[in-house]
């Protein structure tokens, strides 16, 4: 259970805010919840509209004002031994695999614009539980085999992968840490790559076919929200592959949302393992 009175978890979704976005978001505060009884868990977009979408500024203004009511609400009812409360109202957790300078900007300003005292975690990445997830996501588009200790091969498996991310070189960095935990379940070359970098993808993509792989697939390290869908499938067209999902609302990404808002108020539970392979 949560600790009463803990603050919100509020996940900060980045991108041009859409139903599908909701949706994803919902379903990742959805697991954040079963896994923690009694968490509160809010939805803030750094787009947002205030009505339909709520920014994130004005979720982290309302869950101080909530707080605040409370506090006076026991007060007034003369509930014995009530705490003013102190500490953050919030922790905000980035929707986002990797580091983006630029989204996390943007969060950061938010939070400041908010005047709430929050506490902004790291991103979600990287993680075994993510490279869990892009293997899943390979799988399921058929170019992976799902379960590596069956003696059975996948007619369209890639021998190469090239693992997209967005943020720039520091994000190309931390994306290939986690394609190193994927190389190793799936026993072929990952190596990662910026689709916001012009001929970033192209040029991995000619380093994995001279180095031998003829079958590329293109994995986003993504969750969803922070790119055009259409950005993603020019450049798998570009360097000549196919494509698996992005990682959108795997469970891991609700599991990790919540180790972030744990660890940040160390209250901790266990932090979420990588499933084994059998």
């Amino acid at each position: 259970m949560a600790p009463e009175g803990a603050p919100a978890l509020v996940l900060a979704v980045p991108g041009v805010p859409s139903t599908t976005t909701r949706s994803l978001a919902e379903e990742v505060v959805s697991i954040a919840r079963s896994e923690l009884p009694g968490l509160d868990a809010r939805i803030g977009y750094l787009d947002g509209d205030d009505a339909e979408f709520p920014a994130l500024r004005s979720v982290l203004a309302r869950a101080a004002e909530e707080r605040t009511a409370r506090y006076e609400q026991a007060v007034a009812a003369g509930v014995e031994g009530i705490k003013e409360p102190d500490g953050p109202v919030a922790v905000v957790v980035p929707l986002l695999a990797g580091p983006d300078s630029a989204l996390l900007r943007q969060i950061r300003q938010a939070v400041m614009d908010s005047r709430v005292a929050a506490e902004l975690t790291d991103v979600l990445g990287p993680h075994p539980l993510l490279a869990e997830a892009l293997h899943v996501r390979l799988s399921e588009a058929g170019l992976a085999r799902a379960d590596r200790a069956r003696l059975f091969t996948v007619a369209t498996a890639a021998d190469g992968i090239i693992l997209a991310s967005v943020g720039g070189e520091e994000a190309v960095q931390a994306a290939g840490i986690t394609g190193m935990l994927l190389a190793a379940r799936l026993a072929v070359p990952v190596m990662a790559a910026a689709l916001d970098q012009e001929g970033s993808i192209t040029s991995v993509a000619e380093q994995l076919r001279s180095a031998g792989s003829q079958q590329l697939a293109l994995a986003p390290y993504l969750i969803g929200p922070e790119i055009e869908p259409a950005l993603l499938a020019a450049a798998a067209e570009e360097a000549g592959c196919s494509t698996s999902e992005a990682l959108g609302a795997y469970p891991a990404i609700g599991k990790l949302a919540l180790a972030k808002y744990t660890t940040a108020l160390g209250i901790a539970p266990q932090q979420p393992q990588s499933a084994p392979v059998r």
